[in-house]
């Protein structure tokens, strides 16, 4: 395997190195935003053939810093793209962060290469297009994802004799919190996550649920499967990752401890299992597994996105520009967690549908919704 790794810098693209280097995976491309300081060290570490940065004023400083290394230095938004389709990999991991990650995934795709997909947003804004272009099946890093597509036993397993996949969630910081409650809830309170360590956006959306409601329209386009078959519950333990449930009544889940490099791992070396980082279960010291369904009326951001999935069209590049300025809105403490869902719904309610986006619909969609 020789990958492109796209977001190097975030909290998955870091993880994924660590992965790579006991494995003897070498990458051949790294890209970052502006994060030209980790992308350095990563590029002395690793010695890529090439780094690309998105923004080129950083660009520039990095070319300058790396000019005693062998390796080259693209920079441009358009660097990413390229840096998606570099010849001289096979593999693509994408791990950028928002809507940022569509355009390199087409790339990836139609140059034919292998995916290995952290990149959510992509699936939840532009799906039918992404799985339209993939000629051999996507491989997913989000752990859910990674669970179904474990427990279905591959991209190919026939999809008529799965009754529902059923994907898990801690809940996030306020679980089990009433309305009025999560009226004094502060940004510094949303991004305690009680079990996942993640970036500041992630983690917010965890909190408000917007993050399983955007993976629930993930597993419909990466499996083929009709919105009313794919449902959330709480999992507060965060050691099922998911399940599904086939017609004659038998459900597999996949379990492990909830770190994010198992599924990275599986992806990297799929279809095989080699020895990782992750340390095994010790189902004595477990105690109890608990579930409970969503509370869909307090945290209206899970039902929000139910509802994108099943109108289909634009409505998810509604959802995540909406959703990422929401986000920033509270972060910034110009709006109270409860008028994240308030916005996000405003912003559906009121935008333009169109059944069948191109790119530049969706892109332009996510832009007059921020």
């Amino acid at each position: 395997m020789t990958p492109v790794l796209l977001g190097s810098t975030g909290s998955i693209g870091c993880q994924t190195l660590e992965v790579m280097e006991p494995l003897g995976i070498k990458p051949s491309v790294l890209t970052a935003g502006r994060n030209t300081k980790c992308l350095e060290t990563q590029a002395r570490r690793f010695l890529p053939e090439l780094v690309c940065v998105s923004d080129a004023d950083a660009g520039r400083r990095l070319k300058a810093s790396l000019a005693d290394t062998p390796v080259a230095v693209r920079y441009g938004a358009e660097s990413i793209l390229e840096a998606a389709a570099y010849p001289g990999a096979d593999t693509v991991v994408n791990a950028l962060s928002g809507v940022s990650g569509l355009r390199p995934t087409l790339a990836a795709l139609d140059a034919s290469k292998g995916l290995l997909l952290a990149n959510k947003e992509s699936l939840v804004c532009g799906g039918s297009l992404i799985m339209s272009a993939a000629k051999r099946g996507i491989i997913p890093i989000d752990s859910e994802h990674s669970a179904i597509f474990q427990c279905l036993g591959g991209a190919d397993a026939p999809r008529d004799a799965v009754a529902r996949v059923v994907l898990t969630a801690s809940g996030g910081a306020f679980r089990g919190y009433t309305a009025e409650k999560l009226r004094g809830v502060t940004p510094e309170m949303a991004l305690a996550h009680p079990t996942w360590a993640m970036g500041a956006k992630v983690t917010l959306d965890s909190a408000t649920l917007l993050n399983k409601g955007l993976e629930v329209i993930e597993a419909v386009h990466l499996f083929g499967l009709p919105p009313d078959k794919v449902e959330v519950l709480l999992h507060p333990e965060s050691i099922i990752h998911s399940m599904v449930e086939y017609t004659d009544g038998a459900v597999m889940a996949q379990m492990a401890l909830p770190d994010m490099r198992l599924p990275i791992q599986y992806a990297l070396t799929y279809p095989r299992r080699l020895p990782g980082l992750v340390k095994p279960i010790d189902f004595t010291a477990l105690g109890s597994l608990t579930f409970a369904p969503p509370d869909r009326g307090t945290f209206r951001c899970l039902a929000l996105a139910e509802r994108a999935a099943r109108e289909g069209g634009n409505m998810g590049a509604v959802l995540c520009g909406a959703g990422e300025a929401a986000a920033a809105a509270f972060l910034r403490g110009e709006c109270g967690f409860l008028n994240i869902a308030e916005r996000i719904e405003r912003a559906m309610d009121n935008a333009p549908y169109i059944k069948n986006p191109t790119v530049d619909d969706i892109l332009q969609t996510v832009e007059n919704c921020r």
